[in-house]
């Protein structure tokens, strides 16, 4: 029978290389790394490099990457186009002190693709392009207060540092009337005052909660389908509701599209009918480099070009970041988002009925999109709806003990039980990872 105990000790022998270099790691660096994402059981995973849907550690194993630098890695490793593109731009210049000409190109390509999206302001990372967000709502309606979702990740930065991980202790609240709270010691209390949060999928407390602090709300940041949350998919009456309620408060709703951009080609947005006041876009927009994106409307966005925001970053619009973002979102077409969406339909499809026919709490979460999540419930056919469910109805030792023994078997997700395939997996490297998750479960339930 698996068990975590078990699993856990495979995987320590397994990566034994990796964990020798996290203990040298912690006498440079805090933790041994700089991401406390890297996290994965024991300690994290190290890679010399990767190559197509592979990565090599340094423990001399090679693996399938369901992480792809957590959703980033659209493409694969090391493909031919971003490599092609960043060799040619390397000799005349990284980056300079100075616009070029190829930060109008990415941001056109944005525009073309999300309908919401009039302008468009480049940064480092989606977290910086949240705070800049957050500032633009607050220049634009004169409002200081945010609000946010329980579960949602939006970036480190501490105006969205709230709530993030919630569990059952009374100063969080309760279901109906949830509390903010902040994710760690660092961010202050007059910060935490500043954030409303709401719950996901409740269309009565969500539409109150905004209505009694409507006047003191600049925006609202959701995500239409949370990552870091669980992969909670917010119902289309919820997300037309939030909508329309915003729109009738005068709230700036802030998409968070920063890992769902992956979703549909013209954004998750897209999918579900509606346009957000502002985008947050990231990840894949760099197309493996630290690239992050804010865009909407343009009255909004001219807040930017009036002085009433100044938003300034010696690498915004970094040259290199540029090019291979340009490179990767025009070999993301429309076919690549077909064949993306099908291998992952595939696996949940597959897996979903597997389980049922099995009585099996182990379940698949998603809409069949490039990106999934799965756990290992605490009952057969538990549905996870909001923050909070995830919480409650998921065996986190049983789930964990999953996915160390998917690395130990050749793959590797995201540890807290998250899957972002690229286009350099094939049907039968599918085929392997169905089977793989069967056969683990199995030892699990054995």
């Amino acid at each position: 029978m698996l068990t975590l105990e078990s699993a856990t000790q495979r995987f320590t022998e397994r990566f034994a290389a990796s964990a020798r270099a996290t203990e040298h790691g912690k006498g440079l660096i805090p933790g041994g790394y700089s991401r406390t994402s890297f996290n994965f059981g024991p300690h994290a995973v190290f890679v010399t490099g990767g190559n197509g849907a592979f990565i090599d550690t340094v423990d001399g194993h090679r693996l399938m990457d369901f992480n792809n630098n957590f959703t980033v890695n659209i493409l694969g490793h090391g493909h031919e186009a971003i490599s092609d593109a960043l060799i040619a731009a390397i000799p005349s210049g990284a980056s300079f002190g100075n616009p070029v000409s190829e930060e109008a190109e990415l941001a056109a390509i944005l525009i073309d693709r999300i309908a919401s999206v009039e302008k468009v302001q480049f940064s480092c990372s989606a977290s910086e392009s949240v705070m800049t967000a957050a500032r633009i709502a607050r220049a634009y309606t004169g409002r200081t207060k945010i609000a946010k979702f329980e579960g949602g990740y939006h970036g480190f930065t501490d105006p969205v540092s709230v709530s993030v991980h919630t569990h059952e202790a009374p100063e969080y609240g309760t279901d109906g009337n949830p509390r903010p709270v902040a994710d760690d010691s660092g961010v202050p209390q007059q910060t935490v005052d500043l954030v409303v949060v709401l719950t996901q999928n409740d269309l009565v407390g969500t539409e109150r909660i905004l209505r009694e602090h409507g006047a003191d709300l600049a925006c609202v940041f959701v995500e239409l389908e949370s990552g870091a949350g669980g992969h909670v998919m917010l119902s289309d009456e919820f997300v037309h509701m939030l909508r329309r309620v915003t729109n009738e408060l005068g709230i700036v709703l802030v998409i968070d599209e920063t890992a769902n951009l992956r979703a549909a080609y013209h954004g998750l947005q897209s999918v579900y009918g509606v346009e957000g006041d502002l985008t947050v876009m990231g990840k894949i927009i760099g197309g493996g480099l630290p690239l992050g994106a804010v865009g909407g409307r343009a009255d909004i966005m001219s807040v930017l070009e009036t002085g009433r925001v100044a938003i300034s970053g010696t690498h915004h619009g970094h040259r290199l970041a540029l090019v291979a973002g340009i490179a990767c979102m025009r070999a993301l077409d429309m076919a690549a988002y077909d064949r993306l969406n099908s291998m992952a339909g595939r696996i949940l499809a597959d897996l979903s009925s597997w389980a049922a026919e099995r009585n099996s709490p182990f379940t698949i979460f998603g809409r069949g999109f490039s990106s999934l999540a799965y756990a290992y419930c605490n009952e057969p056919g538990q549905q996870v709806t909001t923050h909070r469910d995830y919480w409650h109805k998921v065996d986190a030792e049983r789930t964990q003990a999953l996915s160390l023994e998917l690395a130990n078997r050749g793959f590797f997700p995201v540890a807290r039980g998250e899957l972002s395939l690229s286009l350099a997996m094939t049907d039968d490297d599918i085929s392997a990872f169905i089977q793989t998750v069967k056969d683990i479960v199995t030892d699990l339930e054995s």
